[in-house]
């Protein structure tokens, strides 16, 4: 069973999984389609992916994927931690421009799904640090969106300066209202 937990940001939500334990280890179930429209979240990923980073502090983001295939993420830590945010990148959404932020780890059962509309990134708390993706959407590089990680309408409060970042989410432009 999942349990799922609101924020601040609409459609932004934690899911905490229940793992079931024993002389093995334990098993926990990440995303069952039925429970998540049960608390009304409609996501069937079209695709799944992996995101390992090698050192601790390395900053990756904020992404995007543009209409007509805006992605939905479901976001869960495997090994290592990480500072996991979502940006509101909705014109004229109440909360545009807002974040929120959610510790992942890999000895914490949960994720955090991100609805259409926010940009995703994340800063690695740890090094080896590896991501698991569900992603609603194909990707598209035609299609493929940022924010500046340092933009100054969200002011993300990145925990640490990043200590590897790549020149295209460094050059992504701001947010602007």
């Amino acid at each position: 069973m999942l349990k799922f937990h609101e924020t601040e940001l609409p459609g932004v939500v934690l899911v905490e999984s229940e793992p079931a334990h024993d002389e093995r280890g334990s098993f926990a179930r990440t995303y069952a389609e039925d429970e998540f429209a049960e608390h009304g979240i409609a996501f069937v990923p079209k695709q799944v992916s992996t995101s390992h980073n090698r050192m601790r502090g390395t900053l990756r983001g904020l992404h995007f994927q543009a209409p007509p295939a805006e992605e939905a993420k479901l976001v869960a830590c495997l090994s290592g931690s990480a500072f996991d945010v979502a940006v509101d990148v909705r014109r004229g959404s109440p909360t545009f421009g807002r974040w929120i932020s959610v510790q992942l780890r890999a000895d914490r059962p949960r994720s955090v799904f991100i609805p259409p509309g926010y940009a995703h990134g994340f800063q690695t708390l740890e090094d080896d640090t590896r991501l698991l993706y569900l992603i609603s959407a194909a990707y598209d590089p035609a299609l493929q969106r940022g924010v500046r990680w340092d933009d100054p309408l969200p002011a993300v409060g990145w925990p640490e300066e990043p200590t590897v970042i790549s020149d295209r989410d460094r050059s992504f432009p701001d947010l602007e209202p």
